[in-house]
């Protein structure tokens, strides 16, 4: 989480400067300064670098994750077995086929979170195959959740299981997959010198990287931005809103964060924003603590979901 990869220990007690762009992309630096990728010194006034973000993350992130994991596996075996004890009592908007299958994508992000605080706390050790399977897998359950909660937001598709959604969810599913294969491109291991399956193994501006960074801004900013707009500009989408649809929409209120800091830190990378050692330094916990607000997801959606459901009681 966040533009970190993880370090030995004997770096991070290191007292010398690591300069964090350094630390993304391996460049060659000194303490006051570094080129960037045309060979042009780039000083931000003379002074060097301190990148304070990574050693607090390699501390926190697998702790978190696996609190988050525990909290995550709870709440949704709670909402399976409430779908399975009840299942007549979802109906719409928090319908028992939508329901299933958002238990399904948090289930399957959740289940990822154990190798991801693994890697991060002991290096990757599974080979760049799987790492780059599991940012697919990861990104696959994210898409298909925005996916599934965008239709049930506008459509009644999801009110029963029937031949008609049946083959909705076939193509939610294959759709969100196909959305998420950039980033398996994307992904893989650094050697750092401990080996880390980091998310960008290649360029800010290679065409894999801007395709996932499109469907990234696309699920986490213009989707529920053009769902909003379309709810209050269509009467009949915005009779048919109900409270329990809010439920839902938590997964783009957590998410939302991390859309914004990924945009931003594309434009400071490419050069887009005149970057500075400030911003860099203060960025990168923004970013980081926006994706592991977005993680939450998994852990408060399954109870979200559970209250909505007996509020309508």
């Amino acid at each position: 989480m966040g533009n970190c990869i993880p370090v030995s220990p004997s770096i991070l007690e290191s007292k010398n400067s690591l300069d964090l762009l350094d630390i993304l992309g391996n460049l060659s630096y000194d303490v006051t300064s570094y080129e960037d990728g045309n060979g042009t010194i780039l000083d931000y006034d003379a002074a060097p670098c301190h990148n304070e973000y990574c050693p607090l993350f390699q501390r926190v992130a697998p702790a978190f994750l696996a609190v988050t994991c525990a909290a995550a596996t709870l709440g949704t075996g709670a909402l399976l077995v409430a779908l399975a004890k009840r299942p007549h009592a979802w109906g719409w908007p928090q319908s028992r086929a939508l329901v299933a299958q958002l238990a399904a994508g948090m289930g399957l992000f959740a289940a990822l979170l154990p190798a991801v605080a693994a890697g991060i706390g002991q290096g990757w050790r599974l080979g760049t195959g799987l790492c780059s399977l599991t940012h697919l897998l990861w990104h696959w359950s994210l898409f298909a959740q925005g996916l599934l909660v965008a239709g049930g937001s506008c459509s009644t598709a999801w009110c029963r299981w029937d031949p008609r959604s049946r083959r909705l969810a076939v193509a939610v599913w294959a759709g969100a997959l196909l959305l998420a294969t950039p980033v398996a491109l994307t992904s893989g291991t650094v050697a750092s010198p401990v080996t880390s399956c980091v998310r960008q193994s290649v360029g800010i501006r290679s065409p894999a990287y801007l395709l996932h960074l499109a469907f990234c801004l696309g699920l986490f900013l213009l989707l529920p931005a053009g769902l909003l707009v379309a709810t209050l500009a269509v009467p009949r989408l915005r009779a048919g809103w109900q409270p329990g649809v809010g439920a839902s929409w938590l997964f783009f209120g957590l998410w939302l964060p991390y859309g914004v800091g990924l945009g931003v830190d594309f434009l400071l990378r490419a050069r887009l924003l005149q970057p500075s050692c400030g911003t860099f330094e203060r960025f990168d916990y923004v970013l980081g603590l926006g994706e592991g607000l977005g993680v939450l997801h998994c852990c408060l959606g399954p109870p979200a979901l559970l209250a909505a459901r007996l509020r309508r009681r």
